[in-house]
């Protein structure tokens, strides 16, 4: 050990260093939850008597000035969150009774548990894609879709929605976004509309189960039966048993999801229309000869080692060590067996900038949380909820609790980062289950719903969006925010719609039971075979199928009907 230190290498230096760290994070093990739980704030400020409502001012103001140097792109998303954060820190240090302006306070309000996750991940893909089997994938992908874009586009969809169901969306973009990229260039595509499309379905499909999104994850962590019984000295107690588990999640939200499928490739062909039309033919045995696998040694040396890193991810529930020990864990080993002695390359595959825009982001938010905005607009929503009356036996106060948790999760995360956005409305959840005697089990959905959909509305409204954004601008294809907007916003919004027909049917009138659940994915299966057998019947492949509609027919005849009527029109007018 003193040797490795005593070497002149600075890569050894830095893997041992990686590998103390590691060390000591697993030796302080008091962290919570995987992918952040927002748990790790231990900050006790309270904002000065008579300056709460200029404390919430203030902070809305900040954070509407940081989105539109956002939008408008006037300065790198990076450095217009870490001017935000700045700002917020100096505000929170004005209006606060305590000091918040020390570096202390400040990596406090971090979420560790994201960076940690991203950080990992991001070298493990590093080390992978010198084995060459990115470009490999991206081949086997063109090889399915028989040139067809728009069928290339079906199956990275739904290869990312699964993958993001048992891992996690972060984890699956991380690993998808360099096959994409590759593809897009063998096949001379632009990549950010495939990219765009396959975060989408990354969100979409990490909503299914409780693993797939950090904020399900933190949902599992917080609304947890035991979680709920010790939650503010027992306060809660008597909501615990509506406490969630792993398998709730699958059984209350894969269906509605089912049900997002079909719609959403329907609205993603037709926003696309133009990008997704046509083939690239392009000669496979030469692909396959100019993109085959680099360095086999080192793909199965880093394989079994990533392979090792997402088994822990799926025992979180079982062994609940956060998987950013498991993600750096995985990295440092992945370093020590495959590139000892030359870290450059792997680790230029860091994207330090997204790193920091989270850094800055979770800052941002965190002040605006102790100044008290996101608790006023929980507020807010609690006074919405408790205006509708009890009705018969609640159901109509429950159906418009379920309904404005559900739209304002969706909105605020799609604007405000859904891990920190999550973090503060779990107990608000629970405030409002409490406060406007509405059963607390419809409301944890309607969160989870919320924020994992909502994160589609915007480039920062979830993690995945801002690692793809980052990987993409990378290797010098830049995604805007209002280009991701224009494709992201229109997907949220179609999907939150589904959601709440899927809410209602399933809370409000089916009690809740599996009844309704069970008829639902029938209809939805049923669904999708039937669309597969129109759009066969007319000889269409099974990406076509998918989004097979009547438009083009009807399109078709409206202008055979039109030219007849001109024809009548002309030949009465000869005859006159």
């Amino acid at each position: 050990m003193f040797n490795l230190v005593d070497k002149k290498s600075h890569s050894r230096r830095i893997a041992f260093t990686l590998l103390l760290v590691v060390g000591c994070l697993s030796i302080m093990g008091h962290t919570n939850a995987a992918g952040g739980s927002g748990t790790d704030v231990h900050l006790e400020l309270t904002v000065k008597d008579g300056l709460e409502n200029w404390a919430i001012g203030v902070g809305l103001s900040i954070l509407i000035v940081v989105y539109v140097l956002i939008i408008f792109e006037t300065v790198h998303r990076t450095l217009a969150a870490a001017v935000g954060g700045l700002a917020a820190i100096i505000a929170l240090n004005y209006f606060t009774n305590e000091p918040a302006l020390s570096l202390k306070a400040v990596t406090t309000m971090i979420d560790w548990e994201t960076i940690g996750l991203l950080l990992g991940m991001m070298v493990m893909v590093g080390v992978i894609s010198h084995t060459g089997v990115f470009e490999w994938f991206a081949v086997e992908a063109y090889k399915k879709s028989e040139g067809s874009i728009w069928s290339l586009v079906v199956i990275l969809c739904i290869v990312t929605a699964i993958l993001s169901a048992f891992l996690d969306n972060v984890t699956t973009i991380l690993l998808l976004t360099p096959v994409t990229i590759q593809l897009a260039k063998v096949l001379d595509l632009q990549p950010v509309p495939l990219l765009i499309s396959e975060v989408l379905f990354s969100n979409i499909g990490g909503a299914a189960t409780m693993i797939g999104d950090p904020p399900n994850i933190m949902i599992g962590s917080g609304l947890s039966e035991s979680a709920i019984a010790s939650a503010e000295n027992g306060k809660y107690a008597e909501l615990a048993s509506d406490g969630v588990n792993f398998n709730d999640f699958i059984i209350e939200m894969a269906p509605g999801i089912l049900m997002t499928v079909v719609p959403a490739f329907m609205l993603l062909k037709w926003m696309y229309r133009d990008e997704f039309s046509g083939k690239r033919i392009r000669d496979v045995a030469e692909l396959e000869s100019k993109y085959g696998i680099k360095d086999a040694k080192m793909l199965t040396t880093s394989g079994i080692i990533l392979g090792l890193v997402i088994l822990g991810f799926f025992l979180h529930p079982i062994t609940h060590m956060p998987v950013s020990w498991i993600a750096l864990g995985g990295a440092v080993f992945m370093l020590l067996a495959t590139n000892r002695h030359d870290l450059e390359e792997p680790l230029e595959e860091v994207e330090w900038t997204t790193l920091l825009f989270f850094a800055g982001l979770f800052v941002l938010v965190h002040s605006l949380q102790y100044m008290g905005v996101i608790n006023f607009i929980g507020e807010y929503v609690e006074k919405a909820i408790v205006w509708f009356p009890q009705g018969d036996g609640g159901i109509i106060r429950l159906t418009a609790a379920m309904l404005i948790l559900l739209w304002v999760s969706a909105i605020a995360s799609a604007f405000i980062d859904n891990i920190p956005y999550t973090a503060t409305m779990i107990p608000i959840v629970l405030q409002i289950s409490q406060g406007a005697n509405v059963d607390l089990g419809p409301l944890i959905w309607a969160l989870a719903f919320g924020a994992c959909l909502g994160g589609n509305g915007t480039l920062i409204g979830a993690s995945a969006n801002v690692v793809m954004a980052g990987m993409s601008e990378e290797a010098g294809y830049p995604v805007s925010f209002t280009e991701f907007f224009r494709a992201g916003f229109p997907m949220m919004l179609l999907t939150t719609a589904i959601i709440s027909l899927y809410m209602v049917l399933v809370y409000a009138v089916g009690g809740g039971g599996m009844m309704w659940k069970l008829v639902l994915v029938g209809i939805s299966l049923l669904g999708i075979i039937y669309q597969v057998y129109r759009g066969k019947s007319k000889g269409k492949n099974l990406a076509d199928s998918l989004v097979d509609n009547d438009y083009e027919e009807l399109k078709d005849l409206a202008s055979k009907k039109i030219q007849q009527v001109k024809s009548a029109v002309v030949g009465a007018s000869e005859a006159e």
